[in-house]
């Protein structure tokens, strides 16, 4: 059990750890080495003493250690004197408080999203950072190859290194050059909860909640700007259907089914305040953030699925095609459009859309709908050979065997 202990601590924790090191050590790379030695010693030390009673207290004083030994051997290689007011620093620093560690990722998430830093960097580094996530996965993200990602990873660290870019918050003037990318980094963080990277369960609630506390940080930093405030009330009002998306055993629950009751009224009421202060505060010209946070609002308005004001989602999401259109958006507005025209009108739309596993499965619910039962068993059997949480692939399995009692 201790190394599915040490696992969950760096699962939970992690990024923290590696934020407040940064702060402190002020090097990305070493930062990270110094948590992967202190992982190592965790799993080396923990079978033999026990899980300590503070995994993170723990996991952080040791990597406080190995940073200090890292910085020892650069200065005996280097012969350079920076590393031991480094050294200094890291040895007289107190274990810093919650509210400072939450700070300490907001300073990682502007660092990663550095203006002299391209895009698909900032991306890279914040899910590295923030996510975890390997490089080969961070490959997948960006459509390219591991190496290419690992090549990125590497120039970003030593640009911060070399460029000495700081390791804070920058100050106002500074924001209009970082924001889109801080708000895409908390939405990217909330996105990857509801896809964790181990498969085993439909939503990594701890992502999610990280997300959430850094998304009212952000807020709380820049109250008046519209764009934090609807990446906010975005991540809240879809929080807020969370407890009725799964069963008691873990398995998926469609939007259909859900027991609207066990969504958070107090939840989806704030999230409302939230975006219309923010379409308010940006004269109604919606971003992404907005009009997703809208189509949100108007299904935890609905008292029932079949109460739901489909035209007017359909609406927001030609909106929302317009803005910032993907085939993510594409699909769900032709799931809208089936809702709102009928089934014939939502599978013409995925025809023009890439097939995925998730495009198949939608494809197979709206066969299945018009009466194609074996075209519905088709499509199904495709959405199985392709990446899927378990609790995803459980749900199309199961239609899939019911499919078939019909055909």
């Amino acid at each position: 059990m201790t190394v599915e202990a040490v696992a969950e601590t760096v699962r939970v924790e992690g990024a923290r750890i590696l934020a407040t090191l940064i702060r402190t050590v002020g090097d990305v790379q070493i930062a990270e080495d110094a948590v992967q030695e202190a992982v190592v010693a965790a799993l080396a030390a923990w079978p033999v003493s026990g899980v300590p009673p503070q995994p993170r207290a723990w996991l952080t004083v040791t990597a406080r250690r190995k940073a200090i030994d890292i910085l020892r051997r650069e200065q005996a290689r280097r012969g350079k004197e920076e590393e031991g007011g480094r050294m200094i620093d890291l040895a007289r620093s107190d274990l810093p408080s919650d509210a400072v560690v939450h700070d300490d990722l907001l300073r990682l998430i502007f660092t990663c999203c550095h203006p002299t830093l391209s895009p698909p960097t900032q991306v890279a580094l914040a899910l590295r950072t923030l996510c975890g996530l390997s490089p080969a996965q961070i490959a997948g993200v960006l459509l390219t190859t591991e190496a290419a990602t690992e090549k990125r990873l590497t120039r970003a660290r030593q640009k911060i290194a070399a460029a000495r870019i700081p390791y804070r918050v920058p100050p106002p003037d500074e924001f209009p050059d970082r924001l889109p990318a801080v708000c895409a980094v908390i939405h990217s963080l909330y996105t990857a909860g509801h896809a964790p990277v181990d498969g085993g369960s439909a939503v990594d609630v701890d992502a999610c909640a990280e997300a959430v506390r850094l998304a009212e940080l952000l807020h709380t930093l820049l109250p008046d700007q519209p764009t934090p405030a609807g990446v906010l009330a975005l991540l809240l009002l879809t929080e807020a259907r969370r407890p009725a998306r799964l069963s008691a055993s873990g398995d998926v629950v469609t939007l259909d089914r859900q027991d609207r009751s066990r969504w958070s009224g107090a939840t989806i009421a704030r999230g409302i305040a939230l975006l219309n202060a923010s379409l308010h505060a940006s004269s109604r010209r919606a971003d992404a953030y907005q009009l997703q946070a809208a189509i949100a609002a108007e299904h935890a308005r609905a008292a029932s699925y079949d109460g739901t004001d489909w035209p007017e989602i359909v609406r927001l999401y030609d909106l929302l095609v317009s803005v910032a259109p993907s085939p993510a958006v594409g699909l769900a507005r032709a799931v809208a459009v089936a809702e709102a025209d009928g089934t014939d009108a939502g599978l013409a739309l995925l025809a023009d859309l890439p097939p995925s596993p998730r495009w198949h499965a939608v494809r197979g619910d709206l066969l299945a709908r018009a009466g194609r039962y074996a075209d519905a068993v088709a499509a199904l059997t495709a959405s199985l050979d392709g990446p899927a949480t378990d609790p995803e692939r459980r749900h199309r399995a199961r239609r899939l065997a019911e499919l078939r009692e019909l055909v």
